[in-house]
């Protein structure tokens, strides 16, 4: 039996035998009976295991170690002590798996830097328990949400030839020797696997804009690929992200969709990761589950870049980054801009000559039809656009840029075959998973952190 199990039909099964499988968290020895801290990490609970001196195997059971693996047999009673409803009464414990003295997850507290050294048994404490079923199950809302509205799901490239044209710094990949390439100081790409330079994927953007176009909606939700030489709280070399696309969508119909995606996420969390969220709620961020609550209850406020630059501007705030037209805006403006509002706001119409090229051209020829999503306490959860699906101002704006075609005919041909209006977004699923827990660093919500000179496990 699951301890998960156990605790749902706890009713039913007071005054039972029940055999559970799993580690010993924390071991309390005394002269005539002893505690056990039990898990088996089906559900964040954990139970008592009590023994006594009545036992044959009383000395053996009191020398299992913290860490140890035991199966154990036993009856469930009422607790007599405080702080839990039930224990179970040992009748029997098999060591499955010893554990030596010096296991490094001992019962005590212990620094996110010294549990991201040792990364593959982080997963046994209680912090990394709680973020990683909500990794798991935020995972589940996000494929329920759009599986159950009609979205094909499309697994794009991570090995591709196509740079996602400024998404970020690309990975290399390739077979060719790399010392012999050193000596000669040139690369001959034709004679590497591919023939030609590829890398790891920067976004699944662009291939899944294409089953967008066959599809009506289509979304991709896997790992992608940064080499910047970044070591902030929130990067990370290997990331998974969320990208939708959706035909006949405009960019009003985009943000309708991101908030309605974000609430629903948040909801299936909140109602199937209780006990996790509490936990963090009461450790990691104070508030957090008001937060979250307010969120699912809110209307998203919607707003353009000129209009924020002018809030801004006019905000009796001393800004570290002057906020000026025509500019991104920086940290200390997305959290003012939400506090400003009381909640998320979505910031459309961006000027065009610090977004993507493939971002539909306004009217005004200065902004275009983008839009970020800034959430209390994250600032930018989400980036979209409505994309360009005219021909001729595609290929007029990678001219303004001096983009090189080659590679990009297929991209650019599906406005010529068929085009038609059509808008996504993306969002990274590690940002999601700080807004959602509170835990601060992206090397802690996802099991083993790929960053600048750290590639361990």
């Amino acid at each position: 039996m699951d301890v998960k199990e156990l605790y749902e039909k706890l009713d039913s099964l007071m005054g039972s035998t029940v055999v559970l499988e799993g580690w010993i968290k924390n071991h309390r020895k005394q002269k005539e009976f002893g505690f056990i801290d039990f898990s088996d990490g089906t559900c964040f609970s954990h139970v008592q295991l009590v023994y006594d001196n009545k036992l044959d195997t009383f000395e053996e059971i009191a020398k299992y170690r913290v860490g140890s693996a035991i199966r154990v047999e036993g009856v469930v009673i009422e607790s007599v002590g405080s702080g839990q409803k039930f224990e179970v009464q040992v009748k029997d414990i098999k060591l499955m798996g010893d554990c030596p003295e010096d296991y490094p997850m001992q019962p005590k507290r212990h620094s996110n830097e010294f549990l991201r050294e040792q990364a593959y048994l982080r997963p046994r404490v209680n912090l990394f328990q709680a973020v990683f079923r909500v990794r798991s199950v935020a995972a589940m809302a996000i494929h329920t949400y759009f599986q159950s509205r009609g979205y094909v799901y499309v697994h794009t490239p991570l090995i591709t030839a196509n740079d996602g044209e400024g998404a970020g710094e690309m990975f290399q990949l390739t077979t060719l020797d790399l010392n012999r390439i050193a000596k000669s100081g040139s690369v001959d790409y034709e004679k590497d696997f591919f023939g030609k330079k590829v890398g790891l994927t920067v976004t699944g953007q662009l291939e899944a804009e294409t089953f967008a176009l066959a599809f009506k909606k289509a979304y991709t939700f896997g790992p992608t690929f940064r080499a910047e030489n970044s070591n902030t709280k929130t990067h990370a070399s290997e990331f998974w992200m969320i990208e939708p696309e959706i035909a006949f969508c405009d960019l009003e119909g985009l943000m309708n969709i991101e908030e309605d995606m974000l609430k629903y996420i948040v909801k299936y969390v909140l109602d199937n990761c209780k006990e996790e969220m509490e936990f963090f709620d009461k450790f990691i961020e104070k508030g957090l589950l008001d937060k979250l609550n307010k969120l699912i209850t809110s209307k998203f406020t919607r707003i353009t870049h000129a209009e924020v630059i002018d809030i801004l501007r006019k905000a009796p705030v001393k800004w570290e980054f002057e906020p000026k037209q025509g500019e991104d805006i920086s940290k200390e403006h997305e959290k003012y801009i939400t506090e400003y509002f009381n909640g998320p706001v979505f910031i459309t119409n961006w000027p065009k000559d610090i977004k993507a090229f493939y971002m539909k051209l306004n009217s005004d020829n200065k902004t275009v039809a983008a839009v970020d999503l800034e959430v209390p306490g994250a600032g930018e959860l989400m980036g979209g656009s409505q994309r360009e699906e005219d021909y001729d101002k595609l290929v007029n704006r990678m001219k303004e840029l001096n983009m090189s075609f080659e590679g990009l005919d297929w991209y650019i041909n599906l406005r010529k075959f068929g085009g038609c209006v059509h808008s996504g977004f993306g969002m990274g699923f590690e940002r999601l998973l700080i807004y959602l827990t509170g835990v601060e660093n992206i090397r802690d919500v996802i099991p083993y952190a790929r960053t600048p000179k750290n590639c361990n496990y």
